[in-house]
């Protein structure tokens, strides 16, 4: 954890360990979810100043928190002190996103989606839509 603190995430750092969480979830890493993310970070504004060589990093970091008993809440802890409010809907649809990519939302990821939303503070009502819009996005 003092790695951590001596290297806080950055914004952009917090929303992929969100999408990275999201597609481990169900322990089973989809292509589709890899290209989601991938599209994610090269394609939003939120982006644009993003290093992509933390993208490894900062899902290894989401990986070894897994391995970990209170890896989910260490992983929250970390969210919350790093990532701006303002962005908090933001990581909530790239997560719904990322749940979305391969057409089929496992328990586990619908758990997480939850969990994110509680942890966010996200109302209930934009989070039914930013899923409806999700879920428009991945049709088929």
């Amino acid at each position: 954890m003092n790695a951590q603190t001596a290297h806080p995430l950055t914004p952009q750092d917090c929303l992929v360990a969100l999408m990275v969480a999201v597609s481990a979830s169900d322990e089973d890493i989809r292509t589709a979810e890899l290209v989601k993310i991938q599209s994610a970070v090269n394609m939003l504004p939120v982006f644009a100043d993003y290093d992509i060589d933390r993208v490894n990093r900062t899902s290894q970091m989401v990986f070894d928190l897994f391995e970990q008993e209170d890896g989910l809440d260490a992983l929250f802890g970390l969210i919350r002190e790093d990532l701006p409010e303002r962005l908090f809907e933001t990581a909530y649809a790239l997560a719904c996103d990322v749940a979305a990519a391969d057409g089929s939302l496992t328990e586990s990821e619908l758990r997480l989606l939850e969990e994110i939303r509680y942890e966010l503070n996200i109302d209930r009502l934009h989070a039914a839509a930013i899923e409806r819009g999700a879920r428009a996005r991945h049709m088929v």
